[in-house]
């Protein structure tokens, strides 16, 4: 990750700074199968130097904006860069306090406290991702407000307290507009630093693209830019609903494609069959068209 970050131009102190924080804090031995290699970069310079920022200050993130912008592959990429074992908390409507922190347990003939994966990080020093933080109740997340602010500890009703690691942050990720989603609470809020994640631009894209498949011939790396670009700017202006806008979709198709499959097949089956309107699922295929050639072969698209 070291190398990643020095290769984008990241600031030479931040790298130096987050060389001193992986060599100040160790990993206990039964966590350090979390500390994972991401299966993908985040590419965005100014992006990477602001999270890096304020995860040095020993400030907590808020990763905002629409979909396809990267949000939790920045939060795996920056657990991985400051050697951190990884804990992913997948939040929703029927999360509770319990399975945040931890709950009572039978064990060894009595009872005893299991930890949750947000007592986990605090105890271990981890990073813990709070995946769609907006989908839990606010009264779900008021756990969280003593942790994340200056008291840094979590009090166990029954048990004790749990002071939270000086290498432990939290990462949260929201959409806005997705169904199921609500208003953040204004206190749990203030106590994030917010970054709200650009779209990917196609320069990014395009090395996304060249480090996932680098026999990839350049001009069809150029071209799945290209489309999704447009399917960006479609979404944008209102014409397609943000269901197309599927960067994973987009990955997945080229991958398709490498297997044999052609890549018409490979983009309908990637994103466009992810549209159930008729309508625009017609405005996408039509993209598609513009693009691809129905008798393209897959093998023409690698070097």
């Amino acid at each position: 990750m070291l190398d990643f970050l020095k290769k984008e131009g990241i600031h030479p102190h931040l790298i130096q700074e987050l060389e001193q924080f992986r060599s100040a804090f160790g990993t206990e031995p039964e966590v350090a199968n979390r500390i994972r290699t991401p299966r993908y970069y985040y590419y965005g310079t100014k992006i990477w130097e602001e999270a890096l920022s304020a995860l040095l200050c020993g400030e907590h993130l808020l990763l905002t904006g629409p979909k396809a912008t990267g949000k939790n592959v920045l939060a795996e990429n920056l657990a991985a860069a400051f050697g951190r074992p990884l804990f992913n908390i997948s939040l929703s409507i029927n999360t509770d306090a319990a399975s945040l922190i931890g709950s009572d347990t039978w064990k060894n003939g009595e009872v005893t406290f299991r930890e949750g994966p947000v007592s986990q990080s605090a105890r271990f020093g981890g990073f813990g991702v709070l995946d769609e933080i907006n989908m839990a109740k606010n009264e779900a997340l008021a756990v969280l407000h003593e942790a994340l602010d200056f008291r840094g500890s979590i009090d166990v009703p029954g048990y004790d307290r749990i002071d939270l690691h000086p290498a432990c942050r939290f990462i949260a990720t929201m959409n806005y507009g997705y169904a199921g989603t609500r208003e953040l609470n204004e206190a749990l809020t203030s106590r994030f630093v917010v970054i709200d994640m650009p779209p990917i631009s196609e320069d990014y894209l395009a090395k996304l693209l060249r480090s996932e498949f680098p026999d990839l011939s350049p001009a069809w790396n150029t071209q799945f830019c290209r489309i999704f670009q447009e399917l960006q700017k479609k979404c944008e202006s209102a014409e397609i609903s943000p269901k197309a806008l599927d960067l994973r979709g987009l990955l997945a198709s080229v991958r398709l494609i490498k297997k044999g499959l052609s890549p018409l097949e490979a983009l309908r089956l990637g994103i466009g069959n992810k549209i159930f309107d008729p309508y625009e699922r017609k405005l996408v295929d039509d993209l598609f068209l513009i693009r691809v050639s129905e008798k393209q072969s897959a093998a023409e698209l690698f070097q």
